[in-house]
């Protein structure tokens, strides 16, 4: 095994014990990512927010066990890769050893470490977008086609993944457009990589025609309830944080794209930033849609520092700095410390907007991370109130939204399969079975007229439990039970059922 080698398989070991260190017991699993584990029990070419790509990891972490050892091994295999693809770049690009340990410690302290820890699919994200890039320089270094087909299959599997992708290539596309690359549009084997990254996606373009777009009414309502709330300068701030240890890198990637002459057939890189940013910034997206974008900068400018950086002691003050500047990260972007620790000392958060959730309102621990309490105890209670039921096989545990549903399913020790009208759960209740009882899962903010609206609907009604940690997100959450239906449970929810579709 060469240095090279040995080094690259230290960062690798190095990034995985990170994503398992830098979360402390006392955090749940995030509410997105019960869904997306739930997804893995209902397998289909596409789902009302997502495609499917994370419902087959799902299923594999299902074969596995379902436990959370899995549900976390798999966004940090990601981010291994991820930094593998970025080393892989810094190497195409002619890079030397130093140029490879400036990128590594560049992409390992990074934000990444966060969004690797999480089971969503933006860990997936990241490597497709660094992989597009990845096989675009490759093609361009070689003119060997096989990277053009490289390329269709890293966007292929990236749409089927999330559809964010896209954005990749409208960056990409008109930067194509603006550099003499554009002659590579005239290569037979781009149309020939067109339709195979066209057949690859097919599957969810057909799900999507069948199920009449769903896609569509998603990114309404996310525009109406989240990006509505989204500040454009606030955009562009975020994007400071990510990489913020390795900005002077990027930065130095894309002066070197201008002013470097290896890098003159790789400027249409620096188009495609400023024109990938532009569209997000214009559309307010959220900070974390644009965090593929950044990695394989750093590979450009850990390639034009390593050609112009010398000096040993200086060389090592620049690996030296994303590990510095990961510190005060360290103490603020992970949940490593208590709700109770947060509160006490809320000044970093607040500094860094991380108090602000999607509602555009500050609140008093980070929106991640008070997404990630009190599901347990609310699987438990709703647990308890099931097993407590005169009839399981005709009682309908349903929930608010999908977070709820989610955690009820993947924590139940009684078999419970809850359901909502939000996402996914729609299309999977099982009206064959004819219900009689109904537990409620509720919001606190509406729970007091859940006994006047649902309760004249049945024999009796009564409100079980709530979920009583502060901290959570779900705090007030409440268990209602309700027994002995007067009209007909199945068709009610038909009607909703009806009127929540797209």
């Amino acid at each position: 095994m060469n240095q090279r080698t040995a080094l690259l398989l230290i960062f690798i070991a190095l990034k995985f014990l990170l994503q398992y260190f830098l979360i402390i017991p006392g955090y749940d699993l995030h509410r997105d990512e019960y869904l997306h584990l739930d997804q893995g029990n209902h397998l289909a070419w596409g789902f009302v927010s997502v495609p499917p790509v994370t419902s087959w990891i799902a299923w594999i972490i299902r074969a596995l066990g379902n436990g959370e050892w899995a549900v976390r091994f798999f966004p940090a295999l990601f981010g291994a890769l991820t930094l593998l693809v970025v080393w892989k770049s810094v190497e195409r690009l002619g890079g030397s050893l130093f140029a490879c340990v400036l990128a590594g410690s560049c992409v390992l302290f990074s934000a990444l470490l966060r969004l690797n820890q999480l089971f969503q699919p933006n860990s997936v994200d990241v490597l497709c977008w660094t992989t597009l890039y990845f096989c675009l320089i490759s093609y361009i270094s070689t003119r060997k086609r096989r990277w053009l087909y490289g390329f269709a299959m890293a966007f292929g599997i990236g749409f089927l993944n999330k559809y964010n992708i896209v954005f990749a290539v409208v960056g990409l596309l008109p930067a194509i457009l603006l550099t003499p690359q554009r002659s590579l549009l005239l290569n037979k084997h781009v149309g020939f990589a067109l339709l195979l990254a066209l057949v690859l996606i097919s599957p969810n373009l057909i799900w999507q025609y069948q199920n009449n777009f769903p896609v569509f009414h998603h990114m309404k309502l996310l525009a109406e309830t989240q990006l509505v709330n989204m500040n454009r300068a606030d955009f562009l701030k975020e994007q400071l944080l990510y990489f913020m240890g390795a900005l002077f890198v990027i930065v130095a990637g894309l002066y070197g794209l201008l002013a470097y002459r290896p890098f003159t057939p790789y400027r249409l890189f620096f188009f495609a930033i400023i024109i990938t940013l532009a569209v997000f910034t214009y559309l307010r997206a959220k900070g974390y849609y644009a965090i593929g974008i950044y990695p394989i900068y750093i590979a450009f400018g850990a390639v034009y520092i390593a050609g112009k950086v010398n000096a040993a002691w200086l060389r090592a003050v620049f690996v030296l700095i994303p590990v510095a500047l990961f510190i005060p990260l360290f103490n603020v972007a992970f949940p490593n410390k208590t709700p109770e620790q947060i509160i006490a000392d809320p000044g970093p958060y607040q500094k860094l907007g991380m108090l602000r959730w999607e509602d555009g309102k500050d609140h008093q621990l980070p929106q991640d991370f008070a997404d990630m309490l009190g599901w347990r105890e609310l699987a438990a209670k709703v647990d308890a109130a099931y097993a407590a039921m005169p009839d399981r096989a005709t009682t309908l545990v349903l929930c608010d939204n999908y977070g709820q549903a989610g955690a009820i399913n993947y924590y139940t020790k009684e078999g419970v399969r809850a359901v909502t009208f939000n996402a996914d759960y729609v299309n999977w209740f099982d009206l064959s079975k004819h219900y009689k009882h109904l537990i409620r899962v509720k919001n606190w903010h509406e729970r007091a007229a859940e006994i006047q609206e649902t309760g004249p609907l049945f024999e009796t009604g009564f409100a079980a439990d709530s979920v009583t940690n502060r901290y959570a997100r779900e705090w007030g959450t409440t268990v209602f039970v309700f027994r002995d239906a007067r009209i007909d449970i199945n068709g009610k929810i038909a009607e909703e059922i009806e009127e929540e579709r797209w």
